[in-house]
């Protein structure tokens, strides 16, 4: 436990330089006292660890001192190649960089873990875009990229609609779900979205822009992508369920709160184990396409526009099949 901590302490130096002892004992849950022991066990090893006195003091290693990675244990080297941005990181245009820093971490690895590559690249593959998707990035990501890392404002031509809008933004984050990138960027102090794949030009100037270093990237998308699939499912249908129906009700709808929230607040099953339900929806004819891959499983109560349509693709059905 002790010699996994030191070489937390060691890491953490080497990755950032400077840090007092109560940084280093909040990152290591640990006391202040417990950092002073281990610093002093560094330097009784050898490790050349020094503390700066002074109100803006701390610990530092002297000389540009670095460890190479002995103390990664095989679990540990494994996932550093199971990241699953190889492909990402490519659309980026960063492949280069991610081949180059695997290799130099490869050649950090002492010799009993130089297997870690292959041995995870053999037994898993991340393919991140879904089905039926292009898999080409989509034009302008690169740019975008360099941006957010460069923390660069840009122009940004934008397809919204039939027309086309321009929009001087400040880029925070990339996002890629289920295959599609996201721009999350600052306009007038609002935070916005942007598919990439409807950007129709980058500039990136030379103007570079303060980041809140208190966003949080991923919580925000969280926050958003909930926010925006409520705002999408605008109306509301009543839905009687078999047993069956109801299974195959969470492979159709696009929003796991969806099922969830039925689920929970549908009645006690009938006699024949049919529950009934409020479903949000998008509108009338997106239930109805949903909701006919369901065929005999499901009955719709309401509202009438959309029992009519069941009703008439029933009269229809019977024709075809009488």
């Amino acid at each position: 436990m002790r010699a996994s901590r030191l070489i937390s302490l060691l890491l953490l130096l080497q990755a950032r330089g400077s840090m007092t002892a109560g940084e280093l004992a909040r990152e290591l849950e640990v006391s202040e006292r417990t950092v002073y022991r281990d610093v002093l066990a560094l330097s009784a090893a050898g490790v050349p660890v020094y503390a700066d006195r002074g109100r803006a003091g701390g610990y530092r290693l002297l000389g540009g001192y670095r460890t190479r990675l002995t103390g990664l244990t095989r679990d540990e080297a494994e996932v550093l190649f199971l990241s699953g941005l190889p492909g990402p990181a490519g659309d980026m245009g960063l492949a280069d960089a991610v081949a180059a820093a695997e290799l130099k971490v490869l050649a950090a690895l002492p010799p009993a873990l130089r297997d870690a590559p292959a041995r995870a690249g053999q037994r898993f593959h991340l393919d991140v875009p879904g089905w039926f998707r292009e898999t080409a990035p989509p034009p302008w990501l690169t740019e975008l990229a360099q941006a957010v890392w460069r923390d660069r404002v840009v122009e940004l031509r934008y397809r919204r609609g039939d027309r086309e809008v321009a929009r001087r933004v400040q880029p925070y984050g990339l996002v890629l779900k289920s295959g599609v990138w996201y721009l999350v960027g600052r306009v007038d102090d609002d935070t916005r979205t942007y598919r990439v794949d409807r950007v129709t030009g980058v500039e990136v100037g030379g103007e570079s822009f303060e980041r809140d270093e208190g966003f949080d990237l991923a919580g925000h998308w969280r926050v958003q992508a909930g926010s925006f699939l409520r705002t999408v499912l605008r109306a509301e249908v009543t839905v009687r369920l078999s047993p069956a129906g109801l299974r195959q009700l969470r492979h159709l709808v696009d929003a796991p709160f969806v099922y969830d929230e039925l689920v929970a607040a549908a009645g006690a099953p009938d006699g024949q184990g049919w529950v009934v339900g409020q479903l949000p929806v998008e509108s009338v004819e997106v239930a109805y396409h949903q909701l006919l891959g369901l065929g005999p499983e499901v009955e719709v109560l309401d509202p009438p526009e959309l029992r009519r349509l069941f009703t008439d693709a029933t009269d229809r059905f019977r024709a075809l099949y009488r």
